[in-house]
Formats: C-alpha cells, structure tokens, sequence
C-alpha cells in the first residue's frame, strides 16, 4: 500500500511516530498517494501523529541499530532539515487553479486563505521571496488533434491538465484551468515587476471566493473584474498570456515544465499541491502553524523576524487600497473588515442601516434610514441651493426619481420639461416656464394665475373680491362689539336695580340679624 496509508493504518494501531524507509535508493519526493484519490484524501488530512519518509539507506541504519539491541534515539527537527544559509528564505508552492478536484483542493484553498496574512507580512519585510508555480503535461505528437488533446491543453497540445469533471461534455474543461493557471503566473509577474509580489495571494484567495466552479464564474470576465479591484494593470496580463492558439512555444508555461524537472536534492515535481522551502522539499501538513514554522526553521539563527517569535501574525490589509473591497470615500465608508487571518469584504452595518451587495463592486444601504447616508446610493443633485434625491426611506431599497424628473433614479433623474409636455400652464391666457424640477405659470395682461385651478383670473375682480371681504369683516366686527355693549350694560343695569330693592326692603323690613 502507499506510504501514507501505512501511516493511517499505524495510527489506528496506536503508534505514537511513523518513521516509513523508502525500499529504493532515489531522491524523495512525498508520501502522498501519487494519484487523485477521493479515499485516501480524507484519511491523509486525519493523520494526526508526527511521520516522516527516510532514504532507504538512512532506514536500514535504523534496522540495523536496534536489531542490535542498541537504544536509538530520533529527534524530528525542521532546524536540521531545512538548509538556513542566510536572513532571508525562499520558498515555492506547486498548486492549481482548479476547485473541484475534491478534498486535495478543498485542502489547498482553505491553506491559501488561511496562510495569506503571513505570507504577505513575511514578503513586505522583505523576510522570503514567495514564488508560484504550476504543473502541466503536454501532449503527445501523434494525439495533438484528437478531441481529448483539444479540450485539455492550449497552444496546440504543448500544455495541458485534466479535465476537472473527468467528462468531456460537460462543465469546464482542461484548457480553461490552464488558461487560469497561465492568468495566475502573470499576475505575480506584474505584481512583482511594480515591487508587490504579495498581491498574487489577494488574487488566488479572491478569485476561489468569487469565481468557483460551481456558481459556473470560472471564467475570463470574472478573473478580469477581479484583477481591476487589485489595480494591477489588466493590459500587462493579457500581453503576459499571449496567444493559448498559437502552434509555438509560451515562455511562461515552458519554464514551468522545466522547473517541474527535480535539481539538487529536490526530486521532481509530480503531485500538487507540493511546498519546497530553500530547494527542499516540505513534506509535513499543508497548515498554516506547520507550514509557518517549517519557513521560520529556514533563517540563519539570530536573523528570524518578530512573527517567528510570537504565536500569531496581525496585518491590517484594509490600509493598502482599501483591500480591494468596495469603499464609498464621501462617507469614508468601506466594506473591508481586518481579521487575524487577513482581510474580508463584507457590506457594512452603519448606525442601524444595513447595507447589502457583493463587498467587492457594491454596497447598496437597505431599510429605514438609509436616505440619511449618502442617499441610500440614489441620485441626488443639488442647484442653487434646491436639492432632489431619488430614495425612498422605506424597506424596499428602491431609488425613484422625484415628481418633475424621470430617469433610472440610481445613476440619474433628468428634468421634464412641463410646458413641453403640456402638464402644467394649459389655459389660453397661461405663459409657462420650465424650471429645474419644477416650472412657473404667468398670465398676459392685466391678469392673475391660480395654479390649483390652473386659471387666470382679473387682478381687478380680485380687488373687488377683497374690498367686500373687508366691508364685512368690519361689519361682522361692529356686530359682535355691539352684542359685548348689550350684555354689559345689561348686566350693570341689573346689579344697580337690585342693591336699590335691597336698600328700599331694608328700611321697611328689617333684616333677621339686625
């Protein structure tokens, strides 16, 4: 069985390390099983216990020493096996575009994710020169024009990779994950020649979050939205690639497969993903602490950085344009959110008012409040001091232009012209006036508009309408004085008759306290 499963099995059996001796003298290259296998995936990514693959020669030593009796000690140390000649480590990962080739892939995604916020913060230190590479497999002459040699490889057989459905007719073929392995390379080349290597980490992540296989987005137009949200220039890629139907050699995938060709005490390059750190082949699991400390045993001692002596790395990827999240720079309001292990883009909860979009190309404000911040993302425009905005405070989120003006209501609301459209002045004797978002009525003459009716009228019948009103509110006024006099002086008259009785009655008839 594979080496790998030799460990699976002694784990089970309760081993605590598996040394496993290689049964031929060559370089060493992995314990993986050298084939996809759905199986064997899931078991290698439980094993748990420390292992290592040994050249035969090193095993038979081992043998030897304890069939003698003797007590043999073995130490599993990265500072001996990892070469550490200077202060800064090189190192390479072998991986591929392709996201449904099963748990290997699940595995590799969730490492460039999860290892990304290291890795930049060790190349902008200037601690490790990160390179990327990836695995093709050419065609041989006599199948170039057959349909299974068209389908998987590009500039006429020279590279290919396997089909990721294993099937033809259906979904995504060979080409297209060398086309995106190709479009991956150049982007590293770009963002390494304007002095960002790092970039290419944002990328990969980026592109396995928003292009999958699966939401059928694995293609040319969202690579390409995806590198203009990373500012790296689009036209420098594309002249990168060159022609995937010309019948001649690429620069770029050729020198891939010469580096897949083993050199030194590297072995040849057969199963993906593979990680080589100082032209040493890493063969431990493809985790971040694992793969951080296999990179730190790599420094000249005294030369390590300060994240190789502490327990977590930190970086905030929101300062460097934006992380290639939405931002909105008028409210200073960004969908970029710093975590331990890097940067996500999620639309935002600003006072109360959720906003909702992608995190990358947009975030609408959605609900009640929302007009309050930047308008709920609808046109507004503001002339002479009057504004217009076309949103609506409510929970559907939608932007409708206002009355007098038509148009999308997001990007714009143009002025109706009124008078044209014949909506407003339409008496014989109206002259009307269009008005940005509004429009002014006047009358010829010796006349006066009454825009509720929409009607001219004589300023003189007006004056006579007025004087009337006049005569009776001072009429109406005198009559409500003259009930207030009655009512007083009746009053009076009636209090000074009966202290009068009263006086009289006295005199005659005197009172019982008296």
């Amino acid at each position: 069985c594979f080496f790998a499963l030799k460990v699976w099995n002694a784990q089970n059996a309760g081993a605590a390390a598996v040394l496993v001796t290689d049964d031929v003298e060559e370089a060493l290259i992995t314990m993986d099983t050298p084939e996809e296998d759905t199986e064997s995936a899931k078991y290698i990514a439980n094993i748990t216990i420390p292992s290592a693959l040994v050249t035969k020669t090193f095993g038979e030593k081992l043998k030897k020493a304890i069939s003698d009796g003797e007590m043999v000690n073995v130490y599993l140390d990265w500072r001996e096996s990892v070469p550490h000649p200077d202060d800064r480590v090189e190192y390479e990962l072998w991986s591929n575009s392709n996201d449904e080739c099963g748990v290997k892939c699940d595995m590799l995604m969730a490492f460039l994710k999860d290892f990304k916020g290291a890795a930049q913060v060790l190349e902008k230190g200037g601690y490790t020169q990160f390179t990327p590479h990836y695995i093709t497999w050419y065609c041989p002459q006599a199948f170039t024009v057959s349909k299974q040699c068209k389908s998987q490889c590009i500039n006429h057989g020279r590279y290919c990779a396997p089909d990721p459905e294993q099937d033809f007719s259906v979904g995504y073929e060979g080409k297209d994950v060398v086309l995106e392995n190709l479009r991956q390379l150049c982007v590293f080349r770009v963002a390494n020649e304007t002095k960002r290597p790092w970039i290419w980490w944002d990328y990969v992540t980026d592109f396995q979050i928003r292009c999958p296989m699966k939401d059928k987005k694995y293609n040319k137009d969202c690579a390409e939205a995806v590198i203009k949200t990373l500012d790296i220039d689009l036209k420098k890629i594309n002249e990168c690639m060159g022609d995937p139907d010309a019948d001649s050699d690429n620069t770029i995938l050729k020198e891939e497969q010469d580096a897949q060709v083993g050199k030194g005490s590297r072995g040849d390059v057969t199963i993906l993903p593979t990680l080589v750190v100082n032209n040493r082949q890493y063969r431990g699991k493809l985790e971040k602490g694992a793969v951080l400390k296999a990179l730190c045993a790599g420094f000249e001692e005294t030369t390590e950085p300060s994240v190789c002596l502490s327990g977590d790395v930190e970086t905030n990827e929101c300062l460097e344009k934006n992380g290639g999240c939405w931002q909105d720079k008028i409210t200073n309001i960004t969908a970029c959110k710093d975590t331990f292990r890097g940067r996500v883009c999620e639309c935002p909860v600003v006072n109360g008012v959720q906003f909702k979009g992608d995190g990358y190309n947009s975030c609408v404000a959605r609900g009640p409040g929302r007009c309050k911040i930047s308008h709920g993302g609808c046109w507004n425009e503001n002339r002479n001091g009057i504004a217009f905005s076309a949103c609506v405070d409510d929970d559907d989120g939608k932007c409708t232009c206002p009355e007098g003006f038509t148009g999308d209501g997001v990007k714009s609301c143009e002025d109706v012209d009124e008078c044209k459209e014949k909506k407003a002045c339409q008496c014989p004797e109206c002259n009307c006036k269009n008005t940005w978002g509004s429009y002014e009525c006047s009358c010829s003459g010796d006349l006066l508009y009454i825009r509720d009716h929409d009607a001219c009228i004589s300023k003189s019948s007006g004056r006579v309408r007025s004087a009337w009103s006049v005569f009776w509110i001072i009429i109406l006024g005198l009559a409500i004085a003259a009930a207030g006099a009655y009512l007083v002086y009746k009053y009076r008259i009636r209090s000074y008759m009966d202290s009068e009785i009263r006086a009289i009655m006295a005199q005659y008839m005197p009172l019982d306290s008296q």
